[in-house]
């Protein structure tokens, strides 16, 4: 079963990948998917906009640092630890 998370993700990937989020699945890369580098920036922002964190990235790089955007999974993870992060300073 996927979480919330997972599920508003793989929707976001899938909308910039422009394919169906049922051809998604967690171990896939973004490479995988075909997502080219302006897919990238745009998910990025997406998903600081849906779940109100900041992503450490770099643009001009292409790499997130301490982001892992190795899989979906993965960064379906690091939005977690994020959002936990978020709530930890809030508290």
């Amino acid at each position: 079963m996927r979480s919330d998370v997972q599920e508003q993700i793989i929707s976001i990937i899938a909308r910039e990948a422009v394919i169906d989020a049922d051809q998604v699945r967690p171990d896939m890369t973004l490479d995988e998917l075909g997502l080219d580098s302006l897919g990238l920036v745009e998910m990025i922002f997406s998903i600081e906009e849906t779940f109100g964190v900041s992503v450490p990235f770099n643009a001009n790089e292409g790499q997130a640092g301490e982001f892992d955007l190795s899989s979906v999974g993965a960064i379906v993870g690091a939005v977690e630890q994020l959002i936990a992060g978020r709530g930890a300073a809030v508290a």
